[in-house]
């Protein structure tokens, strides 16, 4: 009652093939060259205004990814400083205990 019960594999009943050898094939390269293909639409021409705010949006990007990133810089320095002014702190009010025993 208690024994656990393995299945077995059950072995194949229908024909089993053999599996089949894929020989390969020889390449038969073209020896006509095809001309390019001609794009279907034209290069991409940039007008004085398109660049203009090209510029104006990389600007803006690189401005407001700068303040994300000082931004953290200064939230890391604060949470720095305070640590430190907490242990000095507690370094002192250790040391003062012990002094007055």
């Amino acid at each position: 009652m208690f024994r656990p019960k393995i299945p077995t594999m059950p072995t194949p009943t229908g024909l089993s093939t053999p599996p089949a050898v894929i020989q390969p094939t020889t390449v038969i390269r073209n020896a006509e060259t095809s001309p390019a293909p001609v794009p279907s639409r034209p290069a991409i021409q940039l007008t004085p205004g398109t660049a203009l705010a090209l510029v104006g949006g990389g600007t803006a990007v690189v401005l407001v990814l700068g303040a994300v990133l000082v931004s953290l810089l200064l939230a890391v320095a604060i949470t720095g400083v305070s640590v430190a002014v907490c242990a000095v702190v507690l370094r002192s009010l250790l040391t003062s205990g012990a002094k007055r025993r």
